[in-house]
């Protein structure tokens, strides 16, 4: 049996935004996220993941939860194998007397699956970290690798900073530092983690060699893959770890975890190609760079990055490849940005990058660079122009031509209408004409969606349900004399009774942790389905609800039914079996 104590734990550390878009692909939509849900086929967004309440809510097939019901249902894990899989993700151990089931159990950090060849997330980090520790060692006994990182500007404060490490050359030394382990064994852990590869007749050697190594660092702080330089002329330059259960490159960003802070203060966020980029212009004072993992941009980078702030930069070299991967970071980014952020696009000098600019030129050239950053709009028509002839009419016809799928991925509505008016510029047609060959709606104003009437609950228990689950808090000023049982309602009164007790024992829980914690209380309850049906519709609320008076009209309406009911009770009998004080009730209850 696992504690409510570990549970609320890994909950609390665990962002379940994090979790859904390691396989889901999340927008920002309000206070919340939302995509098309994993567990039905759709074609309009209707699963809604809440980052307040760490619920997830799907409006189409009624899927919901929270992280650790995701995984259970996504990955078709039971509650224990999710519990175990979400620890191991950000670094906790769930204790082993509390991990054990009927057939008994290992710590997670050694646990294989059944067949015997998948070692468990936790184990993979472990060896992750002992692998890092293992480079860091190397370095220091290395003077060609110290040379060479010396060579390049760097200090050894950097390099410790960024866990900067050695792998030594030869085909065989990591695996001294995984003492007291099988051969058989230490040989699969190193190749499921991609230290290893395994070569013709099982015989493996180490992946990384004689490489500068770069620890590439998931955004929970942990070690989930590495990155190599040769020191000297070799292929391939760089050298990623390849995809593993802990890594995918199309989803992790070098330095982004450490860059944090320094982003948010910059408000800005510079994507480079490289890890020297990255290292030397956080030795310069440029902390705020993060660099791709030796790929295209992808839509989840950008995610990531907005997540964090409002502002990137995407900077690359001048030559035909970084003009190419800058062109496909901004087809990336049209489908990802809202109104009120910016991505822009700055290109260095011929021959520069941002290891060799900064280094030769310093900080505030560097960031004097920076204002030549051209805006997402102002790169995607400079492009698109010339690839054609304006000055002809066929010319113009194959921009808008060449716009037209481009301009469809744009999500932000405001942005789309500003688009429209500079290609309508650009070509010479009036917006209207642009509509009509474009099929975009016409778009005069910014009109304010009103927001749809929220449905009133069918019972005020229901709307109890709602509100307590929102904002426990409100258990101070609830009336319990009135939980008393209801024929109608025996199901939901049941159910907010349990709750109440509930938030009774734990009375510290918070909005952002009763949800979650709900669901796995009441899972195995026969008010789980009520209790997460009701969770689901706070979903929607946000700070413009005033909570006072629905609860407010939530007791009303609880004291008004029960007024009626008793009325009724009453009018059933005869007058004469009345009691005196049951008559002067009935006229009290009938006066207006």
């Amino acid at each position: 049996m696992i504690s409510q104590s570990f549970i609320q734990e890994l909950l609390d550390r665990t962002d379940i935004v994090d979790v859904i878009e390691r396989d889901v692909p999340l927008r920002r939509a309000g206070a919340n996220y939302s995509a098309c849900c994993p567990f039905h086929s759709e074609k309009t967004p209707s699963f809604t993941v809440s980052p307040i309440k760490q619920f997830y809510h799907c409006f189409g097939c009624g899927a919901h939860g929270n992280a650790i019901g995701f995984v259970m249902e996504y990955d078709g894990m039971h509650f224990v194998e999710a519990v175990s899989e979400l620890a191991a993700r950000i670094g906790l151990q769930v204790p082993a007397q509390q991990a054990e089931t009927g057939s008994g159990s290992q710590s997670d950090s050694a646990r294989v699956k059944p067949n015997g060849t998948e070692y468990s997330p936790g184990a993979l980090l472990e060896a992750m970290k002992i692998a890092a520790r293992f480079y860091r060692e190397q370095l220091k006994l290395s003077k060609n690798a110290i040379d060479y990182l010396k060579q390049r500007g760097l200090t050894g404060a950097t390099a410790a900073r960024f866990g900067i490490g050695y792998a030594p050359a030869g085909w065989q030394n990591l695996h001294t530092s995984f003492p007291g382990q099988p051969d058989n064994a230490q040989k699969r852990l190193l190749v499921q983690a991609g230290l290893m590869v395994e070569g013709d007749g099982g015989k493996c050697y180490d992946r990384f060699r004689d490489r500068i190594m770069f620890p590439i660092v998931n955004l929970k702080g942990m070690i989930v893959g590495f990155g190599g330089r040769v020191l000297e002329k070799g292929e391939p330059k760089y050298l990623n770890s390849p995809e593993t259960p802990l890594f995918q490159k199309g989803r992790e960003l070098y330095n982004l975890f450490g860059a944090r802070r320094a982003i948010r203060e910059a408000g800005k966020v510079i994507v480079v190609e490289g890890y020297m980029d990255v290292v030397a212009l956080s030795q310069h004072g440029i902390e705020y760079a993060v660099a791709t993992l030796g790929t295209a941009t992808t839509p989840y980078h950008i995610q990531k990055l907005l997540r964090q702030t409002d502002n990137i930069v995407f900077c690359f070299d001048a030559d035909s490849a970084g003009k190419k991967a800058a062109w496909r970071a901004l087809e990336d980014s049209l489908a990802q940005l809202a109104d009120g952020k910016s991505i822009g696009f700055l290109f260095l000098p011929e021959g520069e990058d941002p290891d060799s600019y900064i280094r030769n030129h310093g900080r505030s050239a560097f960031e004097k660079l920076l204002e030549q950053t051209l805006p997402l709009s102002v790169f995607l028509f400079r492009e698109l122009s010339a690839r054609t002839d304006l000055k002809s009419s066929e010319g113009r016809a194959k921009l808008v031509q060449d716009a037209k799928p481009l301009l469809a991925r744009v999500a932000a509505p405001g942005l789309a209408l500003m688009l429209v008016k500079r290609l309508a510029e650009i070509s010479g047609l009036s917006e209207r004409e642009l509509e009509g060959i474009l099929k975009i709606r016409r778009v005069t104003a910014f009109p304010v969606r009103e927001k749809p009437s929220r449905p009133k609950p069918v019972s005020p228990y229901e709307w109890l349900l709602q509100i307590l689950l929102y904002h426990p808090a409100y258990i101070q000023k609830l009336d319990r004399e009135l939980l008393a049982y209801d024929q109608e309602y025996e199901k939901e009164v049941a159910a907010l009774a349990a709750l109440v007790e509930f938030i009774d024992v734990h009375p510290h829980m918070g909005e952002g942790t009763l949800i979650p914690l709900m669901t796995v209380h009441f899972r195995a309850s026969p008010y789980r389905a009520i209790l997460e049906q009701a969770a689901s519709k706070t979903l929607g609320w946000d700070g413009e609800l005033d909570l006072e008076a629905e609860f407010a009209g939530a007791m009303a309406r609880l004291h008004e039914m029960k007024r009626k009911q008793r009325m009724a009770v009453l009018h059933n009998k005869s007058l004469s079996a009345l009691t005196p004080e049951e008559r002067e009730e009935l006229q009290r209850m009938a006066m207006p």
